[in-house]
């Protein structure tokens, strides 16, 4: 029974899914860098006006996009 238990959780802790990294989406040339428990990094705005209009009043900033223009191949 032991074994049995063991193997099981080998063969769960095997197959489980990697954690994904944040990942700066290098289409979009600015970042939101939320703060908090569950903090991120959303790289979805065409400009700073905009990024900071979605920050306001959060515990957020707005970040250039180290990446923008890079394409991944």
């Amino acid at each position: 029974m032991r074994a049995l238990t063991i193997s099981v959780v080998l063969v769960l802790g095997l197959t489980a899914l990697p954690a994904r990294a944040q990942m700066y989406d290098p289409a979009y040339p600015v970042c939101l860098q939320s703060y908090g428990p569950q903090g991120s990094i959303s790289c979805r705005f065409g400009s700073m006006a905009q990024c900071k209009a979605v920050a306001s009043g959060r515990s957020a900033q707005c970040i250039t996009n180290p990446y923008y223009g890079k394409r991944r191949r």
